[in-house]
């Protein structure tokens, strides 16, 4: 499990919940834009959140891509490294509570 999340490292309580919320959203079929994200006040300010947008596409857990030909509008999506993690945390939430 080491490995698995040492695309973690230097990730805070703050991005991971901002990746969540962008993954959440990606598989409700309502991707975030990039405007929508830096308007997430109740997680961070604006600033905060841009840092923590770039932290994460830095490590490679998000990316931003373009719906159509609306080159304007930048969505933010996980990637399959995102993906990864998320499976990764799910067996261990299972291995958890089988074993209780």
């Amino acid at each position: 499990m080491l490995n698995e999340s040492a695309h973690l490292e230097g990730i805070d309580e703050t991005a991971k919940h901002l990746l969540q919320v962008i993954a959440v959203n990606h598989e409700n079929g309502k991707a975030l834009t990039v405007t929508e994200a830096m308007a997430l006040n109740s997680l961070a300010s604006p600033a905060t959140l841009h840092r923590k947008l770039d932290a994460l596409l830095e490590v490679g857990l998000i990316e931003q891509v373009f719906e159509g030909t609306n080159r304007r509008t930048k969505y933010l999506v996980p990637t399959k490294l995102a993906d990864k993690h998320f499976s990764s945390f799910g067996s261990a939430m299972m291995q958890v509570l089988s074993a209780s």
